[in-house]
């Protein structure tokens, strides 16, 4: 929020790259978090490959750093440790399975709720780690748990 109360729109930014990390560091530990402009991210490492989003979850602020990596339908996706909730790594898209109850043989499939997660983009340079904050042009539901008064990291400035 802004001081007079209005929220920001986070597609109204164009965010500069930030070194998070060592390579070697967060494939150890295949995830770390960070601060990026003034916003929590979790960075994990999974399968070789690297993927950002908000660090809380977009049902309910969850910390999915805490969080286990399952695969549901073939994606890799982060569980919400408060609610187990499943956000896939590659779009933060919500999953969740369904079944239509009018079939009594039907077999339960995964389905998405859509993009709510916000994604930021990871690149590796030199065994350094950098994220760079999405710009894309629609609000997530992550953004309200990673932007004013309930972000967990306040700015200094206030």
């Amino acid at each position: 929020m802004d001081f007079d109360g209005s929220e920001q729109d986070p597609e109204m930014k164009t965010y500069s790259t930030v070194c998070v990390g060592r390579e070697d560091d967060i494939k150890k530990s295949e995830r770390m978090t960070a601060v990026v402009h003034d916003r929590e991210v979790v960075i994990f490492y999974y399968k070789g490959e690297y993927h950002a989003m908000d660090i809380r979850c977009y049902h309910s602020g969850g910390p999915l750093h805490l969080g286990e990596i399952e695969e549901f339908d073939g994606r890799p996706c982060i569980v919400c440790p408060w609610h187990k909730y499943k956000i896939t790594l590659a779009t933060g898209e919500g999953l969740y399975q369904s079944i239509n109850p009018k079939d009594p043989s039907a077999k339960p499939k995964w389905c998405s709720k859509g993009i709510k997660q916000r994604i930021h983009k990871v690149t590796v340079d030199n065994g350094n780690i950098y994220v760079t904050l999405s710009d894309e042009p629609f609000k997530c539901d992550s953004d309200f748990y990673a932007t004013g008064v309930y972000k967990v990291i306040q700015s200094s400035s206030r």
